[in-house]
């Protein structure tokens, strides 16, 4: 669990379609992240996006525009752990934008959780 304090946050801006030589980049990515030990990370998948070719890709677009959609991927963890790893992730992304910031944990909580059925 995170501790509060400074911290790192990195995105990442992916396509989907991008692949990796075990699959699909972000998943690679994703489990690369999970195998160092990083305290949680998100993908989520917008609606539409472009990048760098001002091609704008929209989900369901059915044509060309439908491919290419944008995938950001995103963790938070302290500087250390994040320094660390940053090096071999940099060398993993074959295509894509990575941004990092300084961040300060305010809290982190791990309640019970609750399922309301």
């Amino acid at each position: 669990m995170l501790k509060a304090g400074p911290a790192l946050k990195v995105t990442l801006y992916l396509n989907d379609d991008t692949g990796s030589e075990h699959g699909f980049l972000h998943m690679e990515l994703l489990a690369f992240l999970e195998h160092r030990g990083i305290a949680g990370a998100s993908a989520v998948r917008p609606y539409a996006g472009f990048g760098s070719h001002h091609r704008l890709h929209v989900a369901g677009g059915g044509d060309v525009r439908g491919e290419h959609l944008p995938i950001i991927l995103s963790f938070i963890d302290d500087v250390d752990k994040v320094e660390a790893l940053l090096p071999e992730l940099l060398e993993r992304v074959t295509d894509g934008l990575v941004e990092a910031h300084p961040t300060q944990i305010l809290k982190s909580a791990l309640g019970v959780s609750r399922v309301i059925v």
